[in-house]
This record gives structure tokens, C-alpha cells and sequence, in this order.
């Protein structure tokens, strides 16, 4: 992990995150989203935040286990379309630039410690980069997930390389290409679940995963999980990807999905 130095992170507890709510407990490192009155969508900030904090997991030894969880109706709804468009909430955060463009695919490959996603509430387009990239995903079994971007003009470029390590290359591809919704049943069999249950019992399931966990070595699982990224993650594909979601967002489509969105209307498709 490159994006942030072990001396830069080290001191956390001295940084003010505007976007997210941490906590370290018993070899845990819970990291929640919280921007719920905008859904929990990944604004430039939010996304350095993110990092940060699993730099920060990624070099603590007495991390074993990083837990994701959201605030609010929704778990994370992707990428902040407006700030896409340069509106841009201002925010009070005082975590540092990174050193490199960040991608987030990259950062669940690099971290080296088992990641779970807690998942409540419903998941669209860029919020899969975190579910496809956690080892475990723990869900309500009531919940759909969307991957709505060619309704703006776009193309979920990075979410689609993740997707395709887990589920099936022509179901990633008609998903990304139809853009439909998915029931929590589904997304277990297609394996972008691995545990599906009643919302009363998402923490007890949780807890027991954490624990399992926890009883084995945590160097030998590091270890494991870095010998697995040399092994499969090697190509740099999400730096590639990054690139063409950019060539992407300069066509004529991405800027008239990306108006109708937000203006609330239906968009007038070129084909540009």
C-alpha cells in the first residue's frame, strides 16, 4: 500500500475524518461511512479518508480483522455523481492528500488482513468496489443491489474488474451493460455474498465470523492473503480502468447522464 506511509498514518487519533466514524477494539478496526443524508456516496474526500484509515489498518500488527459498516438508508450509493460534475461539498476534514491517485480495488487487494462488509441496507454502482473487495460480506437478506451506471452514461469500469473475481464473467458483463437490480438471494449465489440473514441477526452472525477469525494466526493469514494478491492481482488493470472511466466522463452520453440525473429527467442519448 503505497498511498499514504506508515509514518503519515500512524498518529490517526490526531486527524479529524469528516466522512467516516472509527473504531479499534480487540484486534478490530471497525471503519463506518457516514454520510448518510447523502447516501453514503463517495465524495473525493470520503475516498482519501477511506484510504487512510486502511493504510492506517493495513501497518497496525494488533489489527487482525477490519469491519465496514454505514449509517443511514443506504449503505453506499457509489460515486458522488455531482462531484463528478465539479459541485463539490465543502468539508472540514484534515486527512492529508494521498501520494498516488487512489483506487479503491486496490486497496482491499494490498491490505493483507480479512475484511467484512456489515451490510443493512441497499448497495448501488461504485459501493461494490467494497463488497467485491471484502473477503466476507454479512447481509440483510431483504436487501437489492443495483449497478445503475449506464443510466448516467457511464460504465462501472473498476466495479466490473472486481466483480469478475467473484462472479461469473457474462453475468458481471450483462449486469454492468443492463444495469438492473439484484435480490439479496441472488447476490449469494453469484457469490457477491458469502452470508445472508434476518436483519435481527446480522450482529450475532457478525460476531461469530470475527471470533472464527480471530482464533488463527493472524501472520499466517496476512501471509496467505499477500501470497493470494502476487499470485492474482498483479496487472495493474484498476489503474487502467481508472483511466478509461476518465476518457469516459469527456463524452458527449456521460455528460448528458450526468446532467439528467441532476436535473431529475430522462436522458437524451447520442451515442457520442
Amino acid at each position: 500500500m503505497n498511498n499514504y506511509n506508515k509514518n503519515q498514518v500512524e498518529n490517526i487519533s490526531n486527524f479529524h475524518f469528516s466522512f467516516l466514524n472509527l473504531e479499534e477494539k480487540n484486534n478490530v478496526f471497525k471503519i463506518t461511512l457516514n454520510r448518510p443524508s447523502k447516501r453514503n456516496a463517495l465524495h473525493p474526500q470520503m475516498v482519501n479518508e477511506i484510504a487512510f484509515a486502511m493504510h492506517y489498518a493495513h501497518f497496525k500488527k494488533s489489527i487482525w480483522v477490519v469491519l465496514f459498516k454505514a449509517n443511514g438508508r443506504v449503505f453506499c450509493a457509489g460515486a458522488d455523481l455531482k462531484a463528478m460534475t465539479g459541485d463539490v461539498e465543502p468539508n472540514d476534514s484534515t486527512i492529508p492528500s494521498p501520494n498516488k491517485d487512489i483506487l479503491i480495488g486496490e486497496l482491499f487487494n494490498k491490505i493483507y488482513k480479512p475484511t467484512i462488509a456489515v451490510v443493512n441496507k441497499d448497495v448501488y454502482a461504485g459501493g461494490f468496489l467494497i463488497l467485491a473487495g471484502c473477503l466476507f460480506v454479512v447481509a440483510n437478506n431483504k436487501l437489492n443491489f443495483s449497478l445503475p451506471e449506464v443510466k448516467r452514461g457511464l460504465f462501472p469500469m473498476q466495479v466490473m474488474a472486481s466483480l469478475i473475481n467473484i462472479m461469473p464473467k457474462r453475468k458481471v458483463l450483462d449486469w454492468c451493460v443492463r444495469g438492473y437490480s439484484i435480490t439479496a438471494k441472488e447476490a449469494l449465489s453469484l457469490g457477491l455474498l458469502s452470508h445472508i440473514c434476518s436483519e435481527d441477526k446480522i450482529e450475532s452472525v457478525t460476531n461469530k465470523l470475527v471470533e472464527e477469525i480471530k482464533e488463527n494466526s493472524p501472520k499466517a493469514i496476512s501471509l496467505g492473503l499477500e501470497a493470494y494478491d502476487n499470485l492474482y492481482n498483479t496487472n495493474n488493470e484498476h489503474e487502467y480502468l481508472s483511466e478509461m472511466l476518465n476518457k469516459m466522463q469527456q463524452n458527449d452520453d456521460a455528460k448528458e447522464g450526468l446532467s439528467a440525473f441532476k436535473e431529475k429527467r430522462k436522458p437524451n442519448w447520442t451515442g457520442n
